[in-house]
């Protein structure tokens, strides 16, 4: 790097605006993961994308002078999160950090928020410049980064020449360091990259997939005989094609961005991606497509199925490869190899699912419980005892209705009240794959996904629902089968999961609602969140966010009526946000006794399911009633001094999602230790998540839209995660928590920190070996925990 380090601002995303960093005074610097990373133990849970990055933000002598992090991809996000939370307990060096939180359309609302959110980066860059940024300075700079794109370009299209002249380490080499200096000095590479430029030979593919930030990879690919002319990756040649509008108000210019996202954006489109793609392709005469898959990944290998389609309709072959970030170049070259020997080869795809017969258990097999396959759970509690029985009715009416239509399938983070209102049915996702979960049938699932070119390791548990659209075996599927959706909507909380749903539409034909994802981009937040978000949440939340996700609710109403012919009634809307609220305030009576009992009248063996089943019927009389039940017969217990465990000695938390497929798992140490769970996040977020108070339908949609612009903040955002998991386990007196890999490492560092021992077991809620990790447990209950109790 050259120049004044102290005038180096370091940009993460390709989204973050590099012309208003540069009005400011500053150089703008795009920071790219090295091979390298940071040792094993910095950092430790953190993508080693996350780590690399963290480490020379926070390693280098002198420190940059800030560091702007986009809302690219959901990695990101994360690690402004934890540049905060490292901030907050003094190990973030202090490094000024912004999040620009823009988001991609062209909707009103969402350049509403992306004009908020520009103008406080603005702020935030002008306090750290000490200056104000005039409309002068950022035109100036407007044009300045237009001519070096176009100058970038035409160095670039030399290698898209018939003869290219020049390589794709080279490219991605120029651009990335083009991106990491001043106009001024940008220009001098530009220019020895021309001076460079000599034919090359090979046979020609275009990269798609993951974003390469270095060039190690394109490295091998070429010395196996190939020449990389072009990506779709936001760290390619995408980039010299964001062009400004010089024409407008610079800052309407820069607003104007963002209403198209690039095609090969993480979270974006797969058609978009793979009709974009195709059509360079075919333009510049490729012999292949390679697409990399690289570690942590989990957005483009949704786009393999369009894309692969796209490409045959032009004769193009696609090789996908998935690799490290240092893989092995004779293997690779191996690959290379046997793909062009027979590009057009059929692909491999798994056998089709033949009908499972019945066979008798094997000795070491489990008993099976009443939810599925696994050990039997023993259930204290009577109230819930019909809620299977009654789960099964209700979802034989769903299919009866759904097969008259409409019929939705929303993710647990959508909003779901409308259609509750609207008289929609609905099944929510996460409870589908719950079913599949306890019938173990994810085998089967993941087969069907990688028969039909999706991807059967990514967000696996959201993919049930995807999977079942794909299953020709309705008779023999999970309670008869998922009913094929009219409607799907989803919150973009992920990377991968808008793609998902992009696919589930298209196997389907359903209609595709898409709520976005905003962020809080407070560097100071409101930690005891749990106090504050019930009565004065719109006192608490940002008015950007809810002002987004409000209007993206209210304008999903009249879509809505469009696909069912259904009307939305205010009124309507205004009790099933009351019987909400009520169920939720049961839900918290009930946590506030099991956390205050000896022993506990119950464990999450009985609250698990006593929670996530009422609250996927959130809004009706029903799921009120069932969590006033369940809190009923919770205070008679107690007041008895019945208890889950009565030889209670040791109270444990659960850290992550259920196993649902294995109950009888969390009751395995009652006996013989007097080890009882007594605290998830289900029954633990039903209590403190969910409830908002509101004032008939003057702000009902608003108060809609602050309960789910922070769903999953509770659980996974460092700060707000790990301060809401330490009071619990406080609340509850918990001497230690057991945590599976889905578990945010700042909340486990948390708890730590507060003095509660920590269990990390690698393991997913989709895992059927807990034999393999029970003398885990055991040895930390007799280790750790029985310390913390003495």
């Amino acid at each position: 790097m050259s120049g004044d380090r102290g005038r180096t601002l370091v940009q993460i995303g390709v989204d973050v605006p590099r012309e208003l960093i540069a009005a400011a005074g500053f150089t703008p610097y795009r920071l790219a993961a090295d091979r390298a990373g940071a040792p094993a133990e910095a950092f430790e849970g953190q993508p080693p994308r996350s780590r690399s990055l963290l480490a020379q933000m926070l390693g280098r002598d002198p420190a940059f002078a800030g560091a702007a992090i986009a809302h690219d991809r959901v990695e990101d996000v994360q690690l402004f999160s934890v540049l905060r939370e490292l901030s907050r307990t003094g190990r973030g060096g202090g490094l000024s950090t912004a999040h620009v939180d823009v988001l991609t359309g062209a909707d009103e609302s969402i350049r509403r928020y992306n004009r908020a959110r520009l103008a406080g980066f603005k702020a935030w860059l002008e306090g750290l410049a000490g200056r104000p940024i005039t409309p002068a300075d950022l035109a100036e700079e407007v044009a300045k980064a237009n001519a070096r794109r176009r100058r970038l370009k035409q160095v670039l299209d030399l290698r898209a020449a018939p003869t290219p002249l020049m390589s794709g380490v080279q490219a991605l080499d120029l651009i990335r360091a083009v991106g990491q200096v001043s106009a001024t000095e940008s220009g001098g590479l530009i220019l020895a990259a021309q001076a460079s430029a000599g034919p090359r030979t090979g046979r020609r593919v275009l990269v798609t997939g993951a974003p390469h930030e270095t060039s190690v990879i394109y490295a091998m690919i070429e010395a196996a005989g190939c020449v990389i002319v072009g990506e779709d990756h936001d760290w390619g040649d995408p980039w010299a094609d964001m062009m400004l509008d010089e024409s407008l108000d610079p800052f309407e210019a820069l607003l104007r961005r963002w209403e198209t996202p690039l095609p090969g954006a993480v979270g974006g489109s797969s058609v978009a991606r793979a009709q974009a793609l195709t059509a360079r392709a075919k333009a510049m005469d490729v012999e292949a497509v390679v697409h990399v898959r690289l570690p942590g990944d989990e957005s483009s290998p949704w786009d393999v199925a369009r894309t692969r389609e796209a490409l045959a309709a032009v004769e193009k072959p696609l090789l996908c490869l998935k690799l490290d970030l240092e893989p092995d170049p004779v293997r690779l070259a191996e690959a290379l190899d046997a793909f062009f020997a027979d590009p057009f080869a059929p692909r491999q795809a798994p056998p089709a699912r033949s009908r499972p017969e019945a066979k008798a258990p094997e000795k070491s097999a489990r008993p099976a419980s009443a939810d599925g396959a696994g050990r039997r759970s023993r259930k204290a509690l009577v109230s819930t005892a019909d809620f299977g029985v009654w789960q099964r009715d209700w979802f034989a009416d769903v299919r009866r209705r759904a097969a008259e239509g409409p019929f939705a399938v929303v993710n647990a983070d959508a909003p779901q009240e409308i259609l509750r209102a609207m008289d929609i049915p609905y099944v929510v996702n996460q409870w589908w794959a719950s079913i599949v979960a306890a019938k173990q049938r994810g085998g089967d699932y993941a087969a069907l996904l990688k028969g039909a070119d999706y991807p059967a390791d990514v967000e696996s548990y959201s993919a049930q629902g995807l999977a079942a659209a794909l299953d020709a075996h309705h008779d023999d599927a999970p309670w008869g089968g998922l009913p094929k959706p009219d409607i799907l909507a989803l919150t973009k909380g992920s990377d991968a999961g808008a793609k998902l749903f992009e696919a589930w539409a298209h196997e389907t034909g359903a209609e595709l609602f898409v709520y976005e994802r905003s962020v809080d981009s407070r560097w100071d937040l409101p930690v005891a969140w749990w106090s504050d978000l019930p009565e004065r949440w719109d006192e608490t939340l940002e008015a950007e966010r809810l002002d987004l996700l409000t209007a993206q609710l209210e304008a999903s109403i009249p879509r809505l009526e469009a696909v069912t012919g259904r009307k939305f009634d205010p009124a309507r809307f205004v009790e099933v946000m009351t019987l909400v609220n009520e169920q939720e305030d049961y839900y918290r009576r009930a946590r506030d006794l099991i956390a205050a009992t000896r022993p506990a009248p119950a464990g999450i063996v009985d609250t698990m399911p006593a929670t996530m089943v009422p609250q996927w019927h959130r809004g009706t009389i029903w799921g009120r009633d069932a969590a006033k039940r369940l809190y009923e017969e919770i205070a008679a217990r107690a007041r008895a001094g019945e208890g889950a465990c009565p030889d209670e000695r040791v109270r444990l938390m659960w850290v992550g999602r259920g196993l649902w497929s294995d109950m009888g798992f969390y009751q395995r140490w009652e006996d013989s230790h007097g080890a009882v769970f007594v605290w998830s996040m289900y029954l633990g977020l039903a209590a403190d998540g969910y409830i908002r108070a509101f004032e008939g339908d003057r702000d009902s949609l608003r108060a809609l839209a602050a309960r789910f612009v922070t769903m999953g903040d509770e659980l996974r955002m460092p700060t707000w995660a790990g301060a809401w998991h330490v009071k619990e386990a406080q609340l509850h007196g918990v001497h230690g928590a057991v945590a599976i890999d889905d578990a945010d490492p700042f909340v486990l560092e948390a708890l730590e920190r507060a003095g509660v021992p920590v269990l990390r077991l690698p393991m997913s809620n989709m895992s059927a070996d807990g034999d393999t990790l029970e003398a885990a447990v055991t040895a930390f209950i007799e280790g750790p925990v029985a310390a913390r109790v003495r």
